[in-house]
């Protein structure tokens, strides 16, 4: 009989729930949580509204930082989220009794589309601060992305043509009326054409060749027939344009907050797309030569100048305002609304003018030129994107884009396949460390833009690192 005491007290003493003060007992069973239907409505809503940004391309860590602070707010506070590249995951802790509850999205169309991310930024601010509920949330969400865009596909293609032409400027063609012309057709020419392949579903990496091609195509075709002076540039603002929709920045944020499967993906589709865009361009230089002979092989690339380097011989304000128009016409193109298209312009002609007091005046390497001028975008577009309520990322992204590298990487291919130099190497690893430049550069002035901001909150604290989207304040909880 004493020996039954004794070995029931030493169960006693197993029992998980009897160690535990009267408090923690509902620890071991798990969380108070809703009903499993509002918990599914709960975890899908949170998925799709991080499947927006990440098409989007916003970071890792801000699509978790979401994810994180909606279903907070809707009562489930024991949430793990798992972001890569292309799908998203999130698994709901139930305790100890319960399995958990998991839900997968895959993300498989990523069309920039900056006022259906506002939008989405507007509803997350409702949804943290508990002023809608999550029925009404989903509802709402639906709309947004089952809502076309806000205005035809041809003021996309205008919008264009526009960044090609304010780069032409840009890159030092000012005094050459027909020079912005030619480079807005012939990126017009590219987007027309991309629409159609799109349609049939041509992957873009050979959307990307087809691009190069065309645009290089045109350039010099004009260049042959006397109506260009200098086809270079030309060639040079078409790359840009067709880079700018890149992940750059996208990229270094997702390294340097430690989302390393995601930074490998966008990496690895970065170095793709721009494989398929020199394929492209050197298949049409290659061509032109054996077709045009003298006429296109005499072009000088020695007389481009600096790779990358805004054109010295432009006054600053030229320069800030063909940057501004870069930006806005990005950012228009990529169906921004008003006021993160004004945002995106400032940026752009922040980003130019500096670049262009540093290069000139302060005679900067252009990749610490580059690195410093998006810095000051990144820090800038931080402080106001908040204030302004509008997505860091729309001014991260446009500001980049008048500091692309499209005239290093133009000379590095025209010197590997016309002139046979194995300098065109040099040329292109240029173009390749001023590009991770500028996407570091932007990334660390939102970084260094997070202490000055008075309204920190609870979750920026916790997920640590630049955040370019997404809420910053979970607060009270709203279910019904």
């Amino acid at each position: 009989m004493g020996i039954t005491q004794r070995a029931r007290g030493v169960l006693r003493r197993r029992d998980p729930e009897a160690t535990l003060p009267p408090g923690a007992r509902n620890v071991v069973h798990g969380p108070a949580l809703p009903d499993e239907s509002t918990l599914h409505l709960v975890l899908d809503l949170g998925l799709r509204i991080g499947e927006v940004q990440m098409a989007s391309g916003a970071g890792a860590s801000d699509v978790t930082a979401t994810i994180i602070g909606v279903v907070n707010a809707y009562g489930l506070p024991h949430c793990e989220v798992d972001v890569i590249y292309t799908s998203i995951t999130v698994s709901c802790y139930r305790g100890t009794d319960l399995p958990p509850i998991t839900s997968l999205r895959v993300v498989r169309n990523r069309s920039i589309d900056y006022t259906r991310l506002a939008d989405v930024e507007a509803l997350l601010r409702r949804i943290t601060a508990g002023e809608v509920t999550a029925s009404d949330a989903y509802r709402e969400l639906d709309r947004i992305t089952t809502a076309p865009h806000p205005f035809p596909r041809w003021v996309a293609t205008l919008a264009w043509a526009g960044m090609a032409a304010s780069l032409a400027v840009l890159l030092g063609g000012g005094t050459d009326w027909k020079l912005p012309l030619i480079a807005a057709a012939a990126t017009a020419l590219v987007d027309r054409i991309g629409r159609l392949l799109n349609r049939r579903a041509l992957p873009f990496f050979f959307q990307q060749i087809v691009g190069g091609a065309i645009a290089t195509s045109v350039a010099l075709g004009c260049y042959s027939l006397g109506w260009l002076q200098n086809a270079d540039l030309a060639v040079a603002a078409s790359i840009i344009v067709l880079l700018s929709g890149m992940t750059v920045v996208g990229s270094m944020q997702d390294a340097v907050t430690g989302y390393n499967v995601t930074a490998a993906g966008r990496t690895a589709e970065l170095g793709l797309m721009s494989a398929g865009l020199i394929a492209g361009v050197v298949l049409a230089l290659y061509v032109g030569v054996r077709i045009g002979g003298d006429a296109v092989s005499g072009l000088d690339a020695q007389a481009i100048g600096r790779a990358g380097v805004l054109a010295p011989g432009l006054h600053l304000p030229v320069q800030m305002l063909a940057g501004a128009s870069t930006s806005a016409c990005f950012a228009l193109a990529s169906y921004a609304p008003p006021r993160p298209l004004l945002a995106a312009g400032i940026g752009g002609g922040v980003a130019a003018a500096v670049h262009a007091l540093l290069t000139t005046v302060a005679d900067v390497h252009t990749v610490l030129a580059g690195a410093v001028a998006t810095t000051v975008v990144g820090f800038v577009g931080g402080i106001i994107a908040r204030r302004l309520r509008i997505p860091a990322l729309v001014i991260a992204v446009s500001g980049v884009a008048p500091l692309l590298p499209g005239l290093a990487t133009y000379r590095g291919l025209y010197e590997l396949s016309v002139l046979g130099s194995p300098s065109g190497v040099a040329t292109l690893m240029l173009a390749v460390a001023t590009g991770l430049a500028l996407g570091a550069g932007v990334v660390l002035g939102e970084y260094l833009a997070q202490p000055v901001r008075t309204s920190l909150g609870r979750l920026e604290r916790r997920i640590s690192g630049p955040r370019m989207s997404g809420p910053l304040r979970p607060t009270r909880r709203r279910l019904d």
